[in-house]
């Protein structure tokens, strides 16, 4: 596959040992991008399918501690060996460093971590590769959309305009690199208080307003529920520790649409 930037042509080559690409991105940091990227991941394994989680947030990696991996991965001499959890094929800079290392590296030394992750990783016999974006529009946006065959991104945001704000940038830097938009989540939406009333702390429908505003699919809502956060903190992701949940059914309603949307047969 190719793509037309202004004076430039761009060759895009799959994730070896994928058939999909799925990137979850946001623009804005702190919109819970990671904690969506790795419950979607999880509840594409329940639903049957094969499933990679690449975090490519190098300056604020996640997945380490969402799933609770503290071990380092295996290499053959010419390939990283993925770190498998909840049968889950991982990978993450988080699990070459030690936790509280910041990486103070410049956009070079980015680029070149993230095509490690994306040609030099043993992904195998993956239907999915779920790879979690870091927050804005720089080298790492930049590196997939010009050179790895993305099948699509979903974009995270909360309601409020200063995170849509961002999340329209993101919009745009997509649509001109020619990456599919799968459609938009509206997180954090709003919670279910003791009395039964909702509230929706972060404003309300400004998610789907953008959606309908860039003519994309709004794909829903999901609450704010402490019962995530926790089991996230806990190495647990809510899909994987109660797949009953009613967030987690949300999350398996999603990973059902994303299946039908990308055949795998």
């Amino acid at each position: 596959m190719t793509v037309k930037t202004p004076g430039k042509t761009f060759v895009k080559n799959p994730i070896q040992g994928t058939k999909f690409t799925i990137a979850i991105s946001s623009a804005k940091g702190g919109v819970g991008k990671s904690t969506f990227a790795t419950n979607l991941a999880l509840a594409l394994k329940k639903i049957g399918c094969k499933v990679g989680l690449l975090d490519a947030d190098i300056y604020g990696p996640s997945l380490p501690k969402l799933f609770s991996i503290n071990e380092k991965p295996e290499s053959d001499g010419k390939t990283l060996i993925p770190i498998k959890k909840y049968d889950i094929q991982c990978m993450s800079i988080g699990f070459l460093t030690d936790e509280q290392t910041p990486m103070i590296w410049r956009g070079p030394m980015v680029t070149s971590a993230i095509k490690t992750f994306t040609q030099k990783v043993a992904w195998k016999d993956l239907d999915f590769i779920i790879v979690d974006m870091p927050p804005g529009t720089g080298d790492t946006q930049l590196t997939f959309a010009q050179e790895i065959k993305m099948d699509g991104v979903i974009i995270i945001s909360t309601p409020q305009e200063i995170a849509l704000q961002d999340v329209k940038r993101g919009i745009k830097m997509f649509d001109k690199l020619d990456v599919k938009i799968i459609g938009l989540i509206d997180n954090m939406s709003h919670f279910i208080g003791d009395d039964g009333k909702k509230y929706a702390i972060f404003g309300e429908g400004g998610v789907k307003r953008t959606a309908e505003e860039f003519n994309k699919n709004f794909l829903g809502e999901i609450p704010i529920n402490p019962e995530v956060g926790k089991q996230g903190d806990l190495g647990t992701p809510i899909v994987e520790k109660n797949p009953d949940h009613e967030i987690s059914k949300i999350y398996k309603n999603l990973a059902e649409k994303i299946k039908s949307t990308y055949p795998l047969s």
